[in-house]
């Protein structure tokens, strides 16, 4: 029997704005950014995003001629047939994603959110089916300066406490 193999490719995408005045004195923008490859290490900065797609392409490429390795003709077919259907749907969703996000970043947050809430609310029915019991789960929300605020203060008396603590122990042990 052959063992399956998955293998994973995973990227790291920063994006930087640079807003800059032209030597007429217009405003005029730049993107430029850094993407990573996770699990080999490797890295580009760019300016254009052909060379993001270039970089990822060549790396899942690799990716999938080591899969392919050893395999008959016909599952080779196979393979590559579905590697290629993927980049087909990358080629026309991702440029639409990126520049919907540059426009709007608000409305991509928004809608990452709702798929995140998505997934949950399966993930939750999944496990209450399981379980045979409901779940309370609290939504989802990113913490607050406020939140942080109160979080580090709780921390620094729990901190404080527990050093009042350990003083009370150290003297009742050296009582005995």
């Amino acid at each position: 029997m052959a063992v399956k193999k998955d293998e994973t490719a995973s990227f790291v995408l920063r994006f930087t704005q640079k807003i800059y005045k032209d030597k007429d004195g217009e405003s005029n923008v730049q993107w430029r950014g850094k993407v990573s490859h996770v699990q080999g290490g490797d890295e580009i900065r760019f300016s254009e995003f052909e060379e993001v797609s270039n970089f990822i392409q060549t790396k899942l490429a690799d990716l999938t001629v080591q899969a392919i390795e050893g395999k008959t003709p016909e599952e080779q077919k196979g393979i590559l047939s579905k590697s290629f259907d993927l980049w087909k749907k990358m080629a026309f969703e991702t440029p639409k994603m990126v520049m919907d996000t540059i426009k709007d970043p608000k409305k991509q947050v928004a809608q990452i959110q709702n798929q995140i809430s998505q997934v949950s609310d399966v993930v939750t029915q999944k496990l209450e089916e399981q379980l045979g019991q409901k779940l309370e789960i609290d939504e989802w929300r990113a913490a607050s300066k406020n939140d942080y605020a109160m979080m580090m203060e709780q921390m620094a008396a729990m901190t404080k406490a527990i050093e009042g603590l350990n003083k009370k122990v150290d003297k009742l042990g050296k009582k005995k």
